[in-house]
């Protein structure tokens, strides 16, 4: 509720006192609102992100165990690094063709499972059931499925007269492997969100467009898409920042091999903290990660929010 008062009932002194006590207890109760959120929020991200930064202007290695500085050193060592570039394509490569084709899948999915089908719960929980699965443990099984000669995916190929691929080994397959078991794994979470979202959307629409003659791929393109952008927003913000925090199944299945055509930037972190014990060049590869996730996920909201479709 706005305070709304004549202009000649109080001295402007006045006025102007009273306006800035009221916006500033505004600013309070709002404060107040989010304070719960900014007791985790300061200690456990923003304090250790401002630390990262600040860490990744000194030379901190096994070499200098009393960390120096020396400004933009890592960054210019690492944009020096033929493999932190080779790491930046495979990052790109990877986010540019799982993000989209998951959204894809995840949408096709849900549409269908919203249907009136017979044993559909159970569609619906085969769907989701490799999100709930541990990383570890679905890259394990991957780890089968793409064993030379034995594995699912060999065993399936030779059906056509195609055997014997080193799907993990092969710098020119292992990437689009990686990139299959991430659509496998993620899909049916976004499937979820788009569940939700159809099932909160106006049917009376639906049925006034079959009644037109609108059915199966001009109703999907017409009104389901656009009437779920606003779901797409979302998911497609999430699915961006998952695909550049994949690293448990390099671990798992390729250590980011062979020479590197797996890696991917997390990996590449890790490595150089870890492996390395570079904990300086480490704290700039995070620093770039998270501008790249902070402009890729302005950029996605900005020009999905525009034409994005909110209920009212």
């Amino acid at each position: 509720m706005q305070l709304e008062l004549p202009a000649t009932s109080l001295p402007s002194a006045g006025l102007q006192s009273l306006r800035f006590r009221v916006t500033a207890g505004r600013f309070a109760y709002g404060l107040l609102l989010i304070l719960p959120s900014l007791v985790f929020l300061l200690p456990f991200t923003v304090w250790p992100a401002i630390k990262v930064v600040v860490s990744s202007l000194f030379l901190a290695d096994i070499a200098h165990p009393q960390p120096s500085f020396i400004g933009l050193g890592n960054f210019a060592a690492e944009f020096g690094n033929e493999v932190f570039w080779q790491v930046m394509r495979n990052t790109v490569l990877f986010a540019g063709f799982t993000v989209p084709l998951s959204i894809g899948l995840a949408l096709l999915l849900a549409v269908e499972v919203n249907k009136k089908l017979r044993l559909v719960g159970v569609f619906r929980t085969a769907l989701f059931y490799p999100t709930i699965l541990p990383t570890v443990g679905a890259a394990a099984i991957w780890l089968f499925v793409y064993a030379p000669g034995l594995g699912l995916a060999d065993r399936f190929l030779g059906l056509f007269g195609s055997y014997d691929h080193n799907w993990l080994g092969d710098p020119a397959l292992v990437l689009p492997a990686l990139m299959v078991m991430m659509i496998w794994k993620q899909t049916g979470y976004f499937m979820v969100f788009y569940l939700a979202g159809l099932q909160g959307l106006p049917q009376e629409v639906f049925e006034a467009a079959a009644l037109d003659g609108a059915r199966g791929w001009r109703m999907l393109r017409s009104l389901t898409i656009p009437l779920l952008s606003g779901t797409t927003v979302f998911v497609s913000t999430i699915a961006l920042i998952d695909s550049f925090q994949t690293v448990d199944q390099l671990f798992i299945l390729t250590q980011g091999g062979p020479n590197n055509a797996s890696n991917l930037l997390l990996f590449w972190l890790y490595q150089e903290g870890f492996r390395n014990f570079n904990f300086g060049r480490a704290s700039a590869v995070t620093v770039i990660m998270m501008a790249l996730l902070l402009a890729v996920s302005l950029v996605n909201y900005r020009q999905l929010d525009r034409a994005a479709h909110y209920e009212s």
